[in-house]
């Protein structure tokens, strides 16, 4: 008699390629007027624009967008160190700050802003918050975030929410039936975070057990994520 070997297999982390391109970004009410302004560019009125909104909600994809076209460099505001302003500025055309309202050296994205003003450089900022609200103790600096265009991108309705689900799967290589995607929108959070963290989630567990992502299998991963919450 042939044994069956049912152990758990441990996936290995190969990793996978999320599709960036401005094609691949879904377009709904909630982020039209910032789609609109990248594609807009280098036509901006200004040389700033801050996109901001709930984690999740498509800011990153589309400042990678905009870094394609304008030969960006992409950092975060973590990254930005004030020695190294001047040197910068000069060599980009174009910096994305991402995550700029949180733990950003104030100085630094103050002489930043001045820098690439003056060489006709472009810089796109994103941030959970419109800039006008964030906590920054600069008055300059302050002045110039109330001042520059911010466009809002808000939360996912159900025809993004699918959309977005069925594009996260695809990323990974996996086909999913129509039912599963319906399931999702019904009972999940309407994050794109937790779109993410749910199809990480159904990778490797699908992988792990050598299960198909069915529904059974979704609703053990959001009582899973339900009770890590608490």
């Amino acid at each position: 008699m042939v044994r069956m070997n049912t152990a758990k297999q441990i996936p290995l982390d190969l990793g996978f390629r999320p599709a960036l391109g401005r094609e691949d970004f879904f377009v709904a009410p909630g982020n039209a007027d910032a789609v609109a302004w990248i594609d807009r560019w280098p036509t901006w009125p200004g040389q700033v624009l801050a996109l901001f909104g709930p984690p999740g909600c498509g800011k990153s994809h589309l400042a990678h967008v905009f870094a394609a076209r304008s030969a960006a460099q992409i950092l975060t505001g973590q990254d930005l160190v004030l020695k190294s302003i001047g040197d910068l500025a000069s060599a980009q055309p174009a910096i994305v700050i991402e995550d700029a309202d949180r733990g950003v050296d104030e100085n630094a994205l103050f002489h930043l802003y001045n820098a690439l003003s003056e060489a006709k450089g472009w810089l796109l900022l994103t941030g959970r918050m419109a800039p006008a609200r964030w906590a920054v103790s600069l008055p300059d600096l302050r002045s110039r975030l109330s001042a520059l265009q911010a466009i809002k991108i808000d939360s996912p309705d159900d025809d993004m929410m699918q959309a977005v689900l069925v594009k996260l799967f695809a990323d990974r290589q996996i086909a999913v039936a129509p039912d599963v995607v319906s399931y999702l929108i019904r009972h999940m959070d309407r994050t794109f975070a937790t779109a993410r963290q749910v199809v990480a989630i159904a990778d490797r567990e699908s992988l792990a057990g050598q299960r198909s992502v069915s529904v059974p299998l979704i609703k053990d991963i959001l009582n899973q994520i339900t009770t890590q919450s608490f």
